[in-house]
């Protein structure tokens, strides 16, 4: 099935995932359409990043059938974007901003080659596109945490990838560059309609640009539109703990720690009855 000439971006059907022996999760079936912002969340271990890993063709599943972009996955499918987590941890002191980018479109095992001219202009456009031109010739090391995640998302979008994997990508930041982040991430689905996928723990920085969630809940996967999601009873269920929601004047959502101790409680249940 195609919207708009466009195959789904994800397609599971009764997939389920094992490692070491152990189900990781299973009964997976559900399609993320193209062009939808969808957020992945789960408590900790529930195999979030293992759907990652899956599109990627990095992770045969136990059972069940899975389509990325209209075909089988594949490792090394240039047309999925990946910016796992602690991504820049691994890259060393030396490395440019420039250099990271330029190895997300002509780079392999055996590192850097000379570029084209083409190859450059596309390099400069992608950190043009995410706001890292200025700082293109500075080393990753030397960049703040926001600066260095601008990058890692220049290098997944470098080669006009249509569906874009991102695994905590707000993980440390402070409140300013988680939001500058997310309106990154907003901006880049505006212009290019590309598909993004976005492993989080935290909903709420996320919440003005999301338009679907995939939540790992019970040892399965299950999809829905994010407003169908982001209620009480289901997030407490998911996480385990009490979770609120609060809807705005202005109709926009947050969630929040809705613990309540046994006399707020009391009070509560009165005024419900009075």
């Amino acid at each position: 099935m195609t919207t708009g000439g466009r195959p789904p971006a994800l397609v599971l059907e009764g997939v389920s995932v094992a490692r070491g022996g152990r189900t990781v999760w299973s009964h997976g079936t559900f399609t993320v359409r193209p062009g939808a912002v969808v957020g992945v969340i789960g408590p900790n271990g529930a195999g979030k990043t293992t759907l990652f890993q899956l599109a990627l063709g990095l992770l045969a599943p136990s059972s069940g059938r899975i389509e990325v972009l209209g075909a089988p996955p594949r490792r090394g499918n240039r047309r999925i974007g990946y910016v796992p987590q602690n991504y820049t941890a691994a890259l060393g002191e030396a490395i440019r901003c420039r250099d990271l980018v330029t190895l997300g479109l002509t780079g392999g095992r055996f590192g850097l080659r000379p570029t084209s001219a083409a190859e450059r202009a596309q390099v400069d456009d992608a950190l043009r596109r995410v706001g890292a031109l200025d700082f293109a010739e500075r080393r990753m090391s030397e960049l703040s945490g926001g600066q260095q995640q601008r990058v890692a998302i220049a290098q997944a979008i470098v080669d006009d990838a249509e569906l874009l994997l991102l695994d905590e990508p707000l993980a440390n930041l402070d409140l300013r560059n988680q939001q500058e982040i997310v309106r990154l991430l907003g901006d880049l689905h505006r212009d290019r309609d590309v598909t993004i996928m976005v492993v989080a723990h935290d909903l709420n920085p996320l919440l003005p640009v999301l338009s679907d969630a995939v939540y790992l809940l019970d040892g399965h996967p299950h999809h829905d539109e994010i407003g169908e999601v982001v209620q009480e009873e289901l997030l407490t269920h998911l996480y385990g703990t009490p979770v609120g929601v609060v809807r705005t004047a202005q109709g926009d959502l947050f969630t929040r720690a809705a613990w309540r101790d046994p006399v707020h409680q009391q009070e509560n249940a009165r005024e419900a009855g009075a």
